[in-house]
């Protein structure tokens, strides 16, 4: 969209104002107060000058003779004398009889002229350009130049705005905001119904969800002017600054009605205010809230102004704030699904060349929950290593890649592991895919590789889901456990000994195995109590326990017990299947990256015999 800038002069304009003057004073004052410079002399250095022939013009007066030399570059004079043949004289002497010089300039005006004058145009001049900046900065409440004034980015339609065709894998927000944008066009369909539209909408979801690109799409759909703005902008050291912002864009606002306000990380303002006693510290945020929130619902309406603000903690939102009135309605943006995923990637391959085979659906398979903003740093990464390649068009093998360097880094060239370190890896990543295979209710292997990556990984090993699964059961969810154990199990079922790899496996396994305890209520011991809370769900989901400190040491042993029945079972398995394990290990050695199918070929080799 094309951002609309207030026009604003150029520094140039004024300096070229002080130029200006000083001219003129150099031009009409300088020369006037240099003509009133006069030499004064004797008469006989007067008589001297008419023997010599040096008089250029002579003013002869009452009071005083004013003449110049034969140049006209200086003025001189002296007083009169009786002498009759004064002016025969100087007639001999080629003097020209004119006016030479003005009447002389008293002190006063001297003074006036040549002192205060001057400073009365720059202290003139100094208040106009102070009075210009502070208007063009922040008007007459602003304190210090623009802190009062809104820093909101006015956008205007245009025809190369963002629509809602270029926001894919959102289809259920983009069909709530698409009200919104109809209400904008035809307000007398929904008035004549006596219905209203929601004040404010508030989206909600993980980063990188396309919340900032659905509110720049409702604008480039709804044809309206565009106001941007993040919520940390409204702060300043000035207590009464944020609220005098919130004023200035709503002011904005109302001129250019109807029109859209977008408040991006929102949460920066609207946080739930303190219920604490008065004064107990820094209220500039809590009044920046007041002035929000009597300007979305006070009792001076902003028809035609409508809100949108986007957030990714919309728990810690201020309840006055999200009430109907001002926040109507919340649109989630979640995480897209297999279609959505595949949606956006298509979206964004737009922008490059890739070959006619590309399979998106697999693409999208692998990369189970990426978010809008990930999947297009996939389709770069993609085409930076076509180009890398000495290509201009982007392969299935490329995008493949460029989902392993988002999810693991990229592959250490200089990374040179011992034989034995080798051997151990790959073992250790066979082990996780053959417990995998082993049980019912696995994702797939997709690929195992023992390449280093720069996020420190060994090796890995991929599981692509079929679909997009929503819910897990409890035996799903111990053979994900026990999937996680399977690397150590390989080192001990193959070398007797454990080594340092498995740090990740065993973060993961104990975070599922304290989940299905405290959380999702799969103990015959604790049946259905939750033991903890999720905070932050859509910035990593951190817990917070809520259970007593005896409770919490039983919980710990449950885990414990869990975890360990799971390692056991994986164990057991790759005893059973050391043949497969062994055979596995070497093939992968030897390859270092293998795909699910090689793997399944050698996996099920006997069985088809």
């Amino acid at each position: 969209m094309k951002e609309v800038k207030s026009p604003k002069k150029p520094l140039l304009y004024y300096y070229g104002i002080v130029l200006l003057i000083i001219l003129l004073f150099n031009v009409l004052i300088t020369p006037m107060l240099s003509r009133a410079q006069v030499v004064e002399v004797d008469y006989g250095t007067f008589m001297d000058m008419i023997d010599e022939g040096d008089i250029g013009a002579v003013q002869v007066e009452d009071t005083q003779i004013l003449f110049t030399d034969k140049e006209g570059t200086m003025v001189y004079k002296t007083g009169p004398m009786e002498d009759p043949t004064l002016t025969e004289r100087l007639h001999d002497a080629g003097a020209e009889f004119a006016r030479v010089i003005e009447e002389p300039i008293s002190p006063i005006w001297s003074f006036l002229l040549t002192f205060v004058l001057p400073i009365l145009i720059f202290v003139g001049l100094g208040q106009y350009m102070s009075k210009k900046l502070m208007e063009q900065a922040g008007g007459k409440n602003s304190l210090s130049f623009g802190m009062g004034k809104s820093n909101a980015k006015v956008y205007v339609q245009s025809t190369k705005g963002i629509r809602f065709s270029d926001v894919a894998g959102e289809d259920e927000a983009k069909e709530s905001l698409q009200e919104i944008v109809d209400y904008l066009h035809n307000p007398q369909k929904y008035t004549e119904a006596g219905a209203s539209m929601p004040k404010g909408i508030l989206l909600v979801g993980p980063p990188g969800t396309g919340k900032t690109m659905l509110a720049k799409a409702v604008a480039g759909e709804a044809d309206v002017p565009f106001f941007s703005i993040s919520g940390s902008e409204f702060v300043e050291m000035f207590v009464g600054m944020g609220a005098s912002k919130v004023r200035d864009l709503f002011k904005q606002a109302k001129e250019k009605a109807p029109c859209i306000v977008f408040i991006d990380e929102i949460d920066a303002i609207g946080q739930k205010r303190s219920s604490g006693s008065y004064g107990g510290g820094n209220d500039e945020r809590e009044q920046t809230l007041n002035q929000l929130l009597t300007e979305m619902d006070g009792f001076e309406g902003n028809t035609g102004v409508m809100i949108l603000a986007a957030t990714n903690r919309p728990e810690s939102l201020d309840p006055a704030l999200t009430r109907p009135g001002r926040f109507d309605r919340r649109v989630p943006v979640e995480l897209p699904d297999l279609q959505g995923r595949e949606a956006i990637l298509k979206v964004h391959a737009k922008k490059i060349k890739t070959a006619e085979d590309v399979d998106f659906h697999t693409i999208a398979r692998m990369a189970a929950g990426a978010s809008g903003a990930e999947l297009a740093n996939i389709i770069n990464e993609a085409a930076l290593r076509a180009v890398r390649s000495g290509r201009i068009i982007v392969n299935e093998a490329d995008l493949e890649e460029s989902i392993e360097v988002v999810i693991a880094g990229y592959q250490k060239k200089n990374a040179v592991l011992s034989d034995q370190e080798k051997k151990v890896v790959a073992y250790h990543e066979i082990g996780h895919a053959l417990v995998a295979a082993m049980q019912s209710h696995s994702a797939p292997v997709q690929k195992i590789t023992i390449i280093p990556r720069t996020s420190g990984a060994l090796g890995y090993t991929m599981q692509v889901e079929t679909g997009d699964k929503y819910l897990m059961t409890k035996e799903e969810i111990e053979n994900k456990i026990a999937t996680y154990t399977g690397g150590r199990a390989a080192e001990e079922v193959a070398f007797g000994q454990i080594t340092t790899g498995a740090s990740n496996d065993i973060e993961q396994a104990t975070k599922l195995a304290r989940a299905m305890i405290s959380r999702y209520g799969m103990s015959d011991q604790f049946d259905m109590v939750a033991m903890e809370t999720v905070n932050n769900q859509y910035l990593g989901g951190d817990t917070s326990l809520t259970c007593s400190p005896d409770t919490q040491k039983e919980i710990d042993r449950k885990v414990v017990e869990l975890v360990k029945t799971q390692h056991e079972k994986a164990r057991k398995i790759l005893e059973d299947n050391r043949e497969k394990l062994d055979e596995l290990a070497k093939f992968l050695y030897e390859k270092e990256t293998i795909t699910g199918e090689e793997f399944m070929e050698i996996l099920t080799k006997g069985e088809k015999q």
